[in-house]
């Protein structure tokens, strides 16, 4: 598989109320506000059924999956296994630059590398 350049990307999260198996944390919503703030991807929370999910991997229309929370921050995903069979995604094939683009603003905001309005700077 190819890298190639992302003309029209979303950033898509299942919401917090429909199911109950995600969380609001504030990792989910780092990233969540992060990536609309970027203005380059449409971002949405919403369901999202395993079907449509595989019948978007199997048309190569997802480009990379993570999952996010306070332990990994960000960890890329390049498969998942439902009902005995192995989704395979091309998270890998290009480095994972979402995901490592993710971590890295993350960490630079938690260490104060970057200034940011999440970050208040303590002077003893």
């Amino acid at each position: 598989r190819t890298c190639r350049t992302i003309l029209e990307a979303v950033v898509s999260t299942q919401s917090t109320g429909e199911s109950g198996l995600i969380l609001p944390g504030v990792t989910r919503q780092s990233v969540l506000d992060l990536t609309r703030k970027w203005g380059e991807f449409k971002v949405t929370e919403r369901m999202l059924t395993m079907p449509e999910f595989i019948e978007s991997a199997n048309n190569n229309r997802i480009l990379e999956v993570f999952g996010c929370g306070t332990a990994c921050m960000v960890a890329p995903i390049d498969s998942i296994l439902f009902e005995g069979n192995d989704i395979n995604v091309p998270t890998m094939d290009c480095g994972a630059p979402l995901s490592k683009r993710l971590f890295h603003e993350l960490t630079a905001i938690q260490t104060g590398v970057v200034d940011h309005e999440w970050s208040v700077s303590i002077h003893s």
